[in-house]
This record gives C-alpha cells, structure tokens and sequence, in this order.
C-alpha cells in the first residue's frame, strides 16, 4: 500500500485544460464513488482510499492504493475530462509516499498556492476530506494524511509570517482596476456569482466606495444577502445581457461549466457604452466569460492566471517565512512517513502496528484472567498477600511461557539466537527501569 497524489495545477496546465477537470463540491462523491468502482474492476483495487481536492487553480486526486492503480487512476481522469492521456500526462504530476505527503502539507499551507500564504485553500481542501469522507472513500491512512496536513497548516500560520506579505486575487482585481480608472469611487461594478470569492472581492472593493454594488446571481435570496452587506442591489443572472452595459466592471466566478457572459453580448454592451472601457474579471474555472472577449477593443479582461503576475510580489520579504514553514512541513513529513512504516509489512510479512495490537488484547485477556481468579480467591477469605503474589506469579508465567519454550525448543544456533533476543527485550529494559 502507498499513498500518491495525481494532479495538475496553475504551474503545470493551461487554464482551459484546468476547466475540464473542475468539479463543484457537489461532484465530489459521485465522482469518487466512480473512480474507486473503476478501480475495483476486475477486484484488482477493491480497498482503496482516495480524495479529490478541485479549486480555480488546482484538480488534485489523493489515494492510499497501490502504486499501479496510479496509471489506472490517470487514465480514467483523462476519459472523464474528454482529452487523451497523453495530454494530460504531459500537463500533470504524481508523488508518492513521503513526496506525496509533503505535498499535501505545501497545499494546506498556501505554500503551493499562486498566491503564497493564501488562506482560502485550507478550508477547501477541509470541505474535500468532508466530501470524501460522506462518500465512503476516505480511510484511516488518508484520514491521517489529511488531519496533519491541517495541523502542520496550523503550526505554519501560527509560527511564521507566510500571509503577512501576500496579495489576495481581490486585492489584485482592485489594483488593476486602479489602473485603468483613476477613481474607483466614480465606477459602477457588477458581481456575478456570490460564492466565497465574490465575497471577498466584493469586501475589497466596496472599500472604495464605488458609485454601485450589484450582484447577479442564480438565485435572487443568496444574492440579496451579499447585496444587502454592501449596500447594493441584486438581479437575476438571465437579466445579466440587458445590464451589461450599466457596469464599468464587472468580477464574476460561478460554479457554471458553461460561459455565461458571450461574445455577443459584451459587444452590445459596448455599442449602448460608446465603447467606453469595460474592465472584466473572471475568477471563474471552467471560464464564465467567453474567451474572444479578450480580443475586443476597449475591454480589459483579466484570469485567474493573468493575476499570477500581480500576486507575487514582495517575494523577498517572504523567504525567511518560507524557510521557517518548510522545516515545520519536513517535521511533519518524518512523522507521518513514521506513521506508515509502522504499518508497512516487515520482511517477515507482519505488519507491526497490528502486531502490536494483537500483543496489547493477547496481555489483556490474560490481566482479566488473573484479576478474576484473584477475585475469586479474596472471596473465598483468602490473604490479601497471598492473593496479590498469586496474581503477579501468574501473569510473569503467562508473559514468560512462550519464551522460555523457544529458549529450550530448536538446535544450537536457534536458542543462541532466541537468548540475544530475549536479553535484549527482557534484561537490558529491566536494567534501564532499574536506573
């Protein structure tokens, strides 16, 4: 058994080939429950773990599997996205065991992040765990891997300085609509969608006071009550093409799989502007604007990926407080990677941990026989001295039966080999408790 991680991100895939593996939170589980009825075909992976972490910059698909249901995995991925595995091979990576671990915990921490230290991602890869957990595919090994990646996140922002410096994609929206109008008090901006995102960028914005707040969304009651934060209005999304026009910027990220703002209608919208200048931004994957509207005059429209460059800024002043989350991540690593090889089979084929829990039932059912017949014995009258040396005699030749019939059992080289182990398990911990 090993742990891996199949993914692609903002670093490794162009934002078009994001968009086709993007899954709302609500695909989660039934897209879980049919990789993992894929991959238990033919009963070749009928025991595996796996997540699915989907995010603007990121579709990541930890598994607690063997290492050869990874092809198999990435394969059936790049069927569910409509592309060739070539293709996606050539845009994706995998990591295994520790790799895959410190990975794990560089995402949590934001340190994977286009925006370094960013906060929002740990609360999306915490609802991730949720939606894997609810669908049945999550275990102990990912359960473990996941909770100290949450916990290594914590020590990380707690212990260092890795958000103090970073650039949100609101921040950054605003900045650049500070460079293409000179007053932002002046402007109307449209939000469309009113999830997280739009939140935050609706917050950061309205921190210029512009001349209008409005929200566009599906449904009119989510809308209403960002509107209502901010002073603004609310419309429906089908009324979006006939308001275009009143807006001199417009942020939209929605969980759509098709674009909902076309071509033709931001040329409408233009026209009824006069071709004053439009500033655009789609934080949305897949995209919510038609991406032709880039080449149109007088509009400025602006990815998730053409933020990447706004974003990172102030990169000095962050190492020292990148060097400081990457030696608490590789604390965190050693410990987990401890944790798996404790459950790895040894060269004998005997896991250890289960090893260890079959000694901890095997000394208990024999304390409970003990302390039974010790009961049985004060009942009867018997001295409580007696009672008590009577229960530790017998527990010692219980504990000590197996061993001393393999010190007298087996040839010469056995025994010899039977009394090094016995010495080191049994004298030298009893000489250390001893000091």
């Amino acid at each position: 058994m090993a742990v891996w991680a199949l993914g692609i991100n903002h670093t490794t895939a162009p934002l078009d080939l994001r968009g086709r593996f993007a899954f709302a939170l609500d695909q989660i589980a039934p897209t879980l429950q049919g990789l993992r009825q894929s991959l238990a075909g033919g009963g070749q992976h009928p025991q595996v773990e796996t997540a699915l972490l989907s995010t603007c910059n990121r579709t990541e698909i930890y598994c607690a599997a063997p290492a050869s249901a990874m092809e198999h995995t990435l394969d059936w991925l790049a069927h569910s996205g409509g592309v060739s595995a070539q293709l996606l091979r050539s845009h994706s990576y995998t990591l295994e065991n520790g790799l895959a671990a410190r990975h794990a915990f560089r995402v949590a921490s934001g340190l994977d992040s286009m925006v370094l230290g960013e906060a929002q991602i740990l609360g999306q890869m915490k609802n991730a765990v949720r939606a894997a957990e609810g669908a049945g595919a999550l275990g102990s090994t990912l359960n473990q891997l996941f909770q100290r990646s949450f916990a290594v996140a914590k020590e990380v922002r707690s212990s260092t300085d890795i958000g103090a410096h970073s650039i949100s994609m609101a921040a950054a929206a605003v900045r650049l609509a500070g460079q293409l109008f000179e007053d932002l008090s002046q402007i109307r901006v449209l939000f469309v969608g009113a999830g997280e995102m739009i939140e935050l960028c609706a917050t950061h914005f309205a921190a210029r006071s512009p001349k209008q707040i409005a929200i566009a969304n599906r449904t009119l009651e989510r809308g209403e009550a960002l509107a209502t934060r901010f002073g603004g209005s609310v419309m429906r999304l089908a009324d979006l093409p006939d308001h275009l026009h009143e807006f001199d910027a417009i942020v939209s990220c929605t969980a759509s799989q098709l674009p909902i703002i076309g071509l033709g209608a931001v040329e409408r919208a233009l026209k009824k502007r006069r071709h004053r200048p439009l500033f655009m931004v789609d934080l949305a994957v897949p995209r919510d604007i038609e991406p032709e509207v880039k080449g149109l005059e007088d509009v400025y429209l602006y990815t998730v990926d053409d933020l990447a460059g706004v974003v990172q800024t102030a990169q000095a002043n962050r190492q020292a407080a990148v060097a400081q989350a990457e030696a608490i991540i590789d604390a965190g690593v050693q410990s987990f990677m401890h944790w798996m090889d404790l459950r790895r089979p040894a060269a004998q084929g005997a896991a250890v941990v289960p090893l260890i829990q079959q000694l901890h039932r095997q000394t208990d059912e024999w304390r409970q026989l003990e302390i039974a017949r010790a009961k049985r014995l004060l009942a009867r009258g018997e001295d409580v001295d007696t009672v008590l040396e009577a229960l530790s005699r017998g527990l010692a030749q219980k504990m000590l039966h197996g061993t001393m019939a393999e010190l007298r059992a087996g040839d010469a080289d056995a025994r010899e080999q039977t009394a090094q182990t016995v010495s080191r398990l049994f004298l030298r911990s009893h000489s250390k408790s001893a000091l």
